[in-house]
């Protein structure tokens, strides 16, 4: 927005018509003028400043609205997360922000953290004929399975904390909960499993055990915020 500056002057002033903009909102429009006047500079002065005043101090309530919209708004979506969308697959979810992307064989989208390697969340899908998630099963049947023959490897130690079923648009949801022992460090990790237009479509993340109680609540957002997107 151009400033206006009012410089003191010995001899009297013309300042010619100047229009701005005009501030709008909800039908109430503001504008800010000078009009010629042959009178002298201390009056022109005295009338723009008490001008500008006047009409700032009517609008300077709505720009500072405006200006805090983007901040709400901002606040309202998770912050400290970045969003992922895949439009050809049909999903999105968050992950935390600072994981970095990485190219996994087998897996559709790998987010990690570079120095907790065991922080990161993963995104595969497999063809299936089922319809929906419930024809495979219960969730406590479906997750054990998945988790002992998918998700850790034969020689671990695994053990499935909770399991439960929601529904989000109509489309139903599988979240499950449990830990892998390996020799050196346990995983403590989430789940969320559905099927969509021929898609099996899990997303797993998780963090190291010592590590749990830091990360549970980001990584719950992660799997909550996962869905199909049509």
């Amino acid at each position: 927005m151009a400033s206006l500056k009012l410089t003191p002057s010995s001899s009297p002033i013309s300042i010619p018509k100047v229009v701005g903009v005009p501030c709008s909102r909800k039908g109430v429009s503001f504008l800010v003028k000078a009009e010629h006047s042959s009178s002298s500079s201390s009056d022109l002065q005295g009338k723009c400043q008490r001008r500008l005043v006047v009409t700032f101090g009517i609008v300077a309530p709505w720009i500072s609205l405006l200006s805090r919209a983007p901040v709400s708004f901002a606040a309202e979506s998770k912050k400290g997360f970045l969003a992922v969308s895949d439009n050809k697959d049909a999903y999105s979810f968050i992950y935390p922000f600072g994981w970095q992307e990485v190219v996994i064989e087998g897996q559709d989208k790998v987010y990690k953290d570079v120095i907790e390697p065991l922080e990161s969340v993963s995104v595969k899908l497999i063809p299936t004929s089922k319809q929906t998630i419930k024809e495979f099963g219960p969730p406590k049947q479906i997750a054990e399975t998945l988790i002992k023959k998918v998700l850790a490897p034969p020689n671990q130690k695994t053990n499935l904390v909770d399991a439960s079923e929601h529904d989000v648009d109509g489309k139903t949801y599988y979240q499950f909960e449990f830990t892998v022992q390996a020799r050196n460090y346990t995983r403590h990790a989430l789940g969320v499993i559905t099927v969509f237009n021929g898609k099996f479509y899990t997303l797993t993340t998780g963090a190291n055990e010592r590590r749990w109680e830091k990360m549970k609540d980001r990584l719950h957002t992660v799997v909550d915020s996962f869905k199909i997107t049509v």
